[in-house]
C-alpha cells in the first residue's frame, strides 16, 4: 500500500490551508478532493476576515485573488411591506490592511490549490474517500473506491457533512437542528453599476444581512456581498424549522420571494445569473464541535463544526484557515516525536483552546439559542417598522409629538416574553 505522511480528505480552506502549511516544511502531503478542482463545490456567502488568520499565513494575501474591501456594513430588518436599513461606516474600514474582504470561492481556493501544488503538496481530483482504513482503533490510510493509501495521520476537512469524522467515531449522525440550508446565487453586473448602486469607491464593498419576514418566522435571513464584477446574493434557513413549517415552504420559492423585493429587486436589476447554488452549513456554534482528534486522525474546518453565526457578524473561513493551519502545527509536532496518537494529537485542541476559534466560539456559545427565537423574525422588525411608519408618515391630520407616538406604539405591542428576550441579548 503506498503511503503519504499526512492524507487530507476535502479541498476546502481548512484542506489547502492545512497542506500548504505542511508542504513548505517539507511534509509528504495528499490532498484528495471530490470535486473537478479546488473550489468547484464550495458554497458560502463569500465574506472572510483577515485580521485573525493575517498571521498564519503572512505570505499569500498580497497576491490572493480577493474581491473588494467591505468598508460598509448593512443591517436590515424586513416586514412584508416594508423595511428599515442600518449603515454603519467608519474610516477604519478603508485603512490598510484592510479587515475583511469579499470572495468567490471557486477562484479563491482554486488559487490556493495552485499554492499547495507550487510548496509540494498532491492533490488529486475527482475523486470520493469513502473510508478509513482502521488497524488496532487506529487511522492508517484511506478508501477511495478500489485504491487504497496509508498515512502516518489523516485529517477530516471534507466539510459540514464530514462522513470522515462520522465513520471514524468523532462525531454522531447529523440531526437537522444543528444545520441551516443555504441558497446563494451569483449575479455578474458592471464594476461601476456595483459602485453606483453600493455609494462605493473603485474596489471597495459593501455587505448587507437582512433579517425579519423574508424567512417567514424560521431561523434564517438573507445575505448581499458585492464582488469585483458581481454580487453574491444568498438566504439560509434553519433545517429544522424548514422541515416543520406549516404550511411547507419551498425553499427555492423563498429565495426567489427575497430577490423580488424591491429592496433587493433594484440592486440587481439588469445582472445576469452565472451562479446558483446550495449548500448544508452548521449552526451549532459551540454545541455541534465534535470530538476533534482520534488516533491517527484529526478534523478541522466545517467538519469541525467551526462556524459562528452571531447575529450581526457571520463567520465560518478564517474559523476553517485557522483550523487547518493548527492542525498542521498539531501534525509536526507528533512527527516530532514520531507518536501520531490520541494523546499526542490532543496537541491540536489545545492550539485551538489558545486561539481565536474555540475562544469565539465559547464567547457566543448562547448565540444559536438566542437566534432561535421566532420574534426575532416576525415581532421586532415589525416593532421598529410601525413606529417609524407611524413617525415620518406624513397624514392629513394633525401630528402627535413624536415621543408620544412613540411611546404608544411600543406599549401596544410590548408582551412579557420580550423581557426574556432581553435578558438573552445580555449573554450574548
Amino acid at each position: 500500500m503506498d503511503k503519504f505522511e499526512v492524507i487530507i480528505v476535502g479541498g476546502g480552506l481548512a484542506g489547502l490551508a492545512a497542506a500548504y502549511t505542511l508542504a513548505s516544511d517539507g511534509l509528504e502531503v495528499l490532498i484528495v478532493e471530490r470535486g473537478d478542482y479546488c473550489g468547484a463545490k464550495n458554497v458560502t456567502g463569500g465574506r472572510l476576515y483577515l485580521n485573525p488568520i493575517r498571521q498564519l499565513l503572512p505570505d499569500i494575501w498580497e497576491e490572493a485573488p480577493l474581491e473588494r474591501h467591505v468598508c460598509q456594513e448593512k443591517i436590515t430588518m424586513m416586514t412584508d411591506t416594508s423595511s428599515t436599513t442600518m449603515t454603519f461606516a467608519t474610516q477604519a474600514f478603508r485603512e490598510k490592511p484592510y479587515h475583511s474582504y469579499t470572495i468567490l470561492r471557486a477562484n479563491f481556493d482554486n488559487w490556493f490549490a495552485d499554492k499547495v501544488s507550487e510548496a509540494g503538496g498532491v492533490i488529486i481530483t475527482k475523486n470520493k474517500v469513502d473510508d478509513l482504513i482502521m488497524e488496532n482503533g487506529k487511522v492508517i490510510g484511506i478508501k477511495a473506491g478500489e485504491d487504497e493509501l496509508g498515512a502516518d495521520v489523516v485529517l477530516a476537512a471534507d466539510g459540514v457533512m464530514s462522513v470522515i469524522a462520522e465513520k471514524a467515531g468523532l462525531r454522531k449522525p447529523h440531526v437537522p437542528q444543528g444545520f441551516a440550508v443555504a441558497i446563494k446565487e451569483v449575479i455578474e453586473l458592471a464594476p461601476r453599476i456595483i459602485e453606483d448602486r453600493f455609494n462605493l469607491n473603485d474596489g471597495e464593498g459593501a455587505a448587507n444581512v437582512f433579517m425579519g419576514s423574508i424567512s417567514k418566522g424560521m431561523f434564517g435571513g438573507g445575505f448581499l456581498y458585492t464582488n469585483r464584477n458581481s454580487v453574491s446574493l444568498g438566504l439560509v434557513v434553519k433545517i429544522s424549522d424548514l422541515l416543520h413549517k406549516e404550511p411547507a415552504i419551498d425553499m427555492p420559492q423563498l429565495f426567489e420571494d427575497f430577490k423580488n423585493r424591491p429592496e433587493i429587486n433594484t440592486l440587481i436589476q439588469g445582472g445576469d445569473s452565472i451562479e446558483y447554488s446550495a449548500h448544508v452549513i452548521p449552526e451549532g456554534g459551540m454545541e455541534g464541535v465534535p470530538q476533534l482528534f482520534g488516533d491517527g486522525i484529526l478534523v478541522s474546518g466545517d467538519a469541525a463544526g467551526f462556524a459562528l453565526n452571531a447575529g450581526l457578524t457571520v463567520r465560518g473561513m478564517e474559523f476553517a484557515v485557522a483550523s487547518g493551519v493548527l492542525a498542521a502545527k498539531a501534525i509536526k509536532n507528533a512527527r516530532e516525536n514520531n507518536d501520531f496518537s490520541k494523546q499526542s494529537l490532543s496537541y491540536y485542541k489545545k492550539l485551538l483552546e489558545d486561539s481565536f476559534v474555540l475562544k469565539d466560539l465559547a464567547t457566543f456559545k448562547n448565540a444559536p439559542m438566542f437566534l432561535d427565537n421566532p420574534r426575532l423574525y416576525n415581532v421586532y422588525p415589525n416593532i421598529v417598522s410601525d413606529v417609524l411608519e407611524k413617525v415620518m408618515f406624513i397624514g392629513a391630520d394633525p401630528k402627535r409629538k413624536l415621543s408620544a407616538t412613540a411611546v404608544r406604539e411600543m406599549r401596544s405591542k410590548f408582551r412579557f416574553s420580550m423581557i426574556k428576550d432581553v435578558f438573552g441579548v445580555f449573554k450574548l
